[in-house]
């Protein structure tokens, strides 16, 4: 299966980089480039791609909003965002994440690394650190007059396994690090996780996360990490 992948960056010798990069890899073909957002949103219900690398500072219309705009249309539901931006302040990537971004690098990222990124994204995983999504993902929850999008008993679709697995993706765990932990394959928490997901309608891992605090399932803790609440 070949990787079908949108470049979004006002950045023309940019775009050829990373085009000529991703085309170097047998499972991934670049299928059209944007140089603002507005051209970004288009392109994406044009050719349905499977990611949409995706610039922040762009004219016109900028990177947050076109990845929200996507996100928000669902018909494009499949199609996946990554943020590849210079600017990894915090702010833009909570931004990013509030869009409904599946992940967010920066652009000193290597070559290998990128290749890696887009088809972990494709995959339907969020490309953040364990660090990154407990500071951050708590950090934008928490924000004050932030109106809740989901009520607690909107978890009781879930098994108790499937609840327990959804707290550990929101502490930043990746699949091989829970399975380790809970002695199962990767194979089997994956399928957890998706059926999790589809339950709760998330379309990626980074909404799951998103569900998992605004349900009160994981909540902030004053040192800035997570804790769980019982099941």
């Amino acid at each position: 299966m070949t990787l079908r992948v949108l470049l979004a960056d006002d950045q023309a010798l940019l775009r050829d980089a990373f085009r000529i990069l991703l085309d170097s890899a047998d499972d991934i073909t670049v299928v059209g480039e944007a140089a603002d957002g507005r051209e970004a949103v288009r392109l994406t219900r044009e050719v349905r791609p499977d990611v949409v690398v995706m610039d922040i500072r762009m004219p016109d219309v900028d990177g947050l909003a076109a990845t929200s705009e996507i996100c928000a249309s669902p018909e494009l539901r499949d199609s996946r965002i990554l943020i590849l931006t210079t600017y990894e302040t915090d702010e833009y990537v909570a931004q990013a994440l509030r869009a409904g971004a599946s992940g967010f690098i920066g652009k000193g990222i290597g070559a290998e690394a990128l290749l890696d990124a887009v088809r972990t994204i494709a995959g339907g995983e969020t490309l953040l650190s364990p660090a990154a999504t407990r500071s951050l993902v708590a950090r934008f929850l928490a924000t004050p007059g932030e109106a809740p999008q989901y009520r607690p008993d909107q978890l009781a679709v879930l098994t108790p396994r499937e609840r327990e697995m959804v707290a550990m993706v929101a502490t930043g765990l990746s699949n091989q690090e829970i399975a380790e932990r809970m002695f199962l394959s990767p194979f089997t928490v994956r399928a957890h996780v998706q059926r999790a997901m589809t339950k709760l309608d998330a379309r990626d891992r980074a909404q799951l996360v998103v569900i998992a605090y605004r349900t009160g399932l994981v909540q902030a803790t004053p040192e800035g990490g997570t804790d769980r609440t019982p099941s």
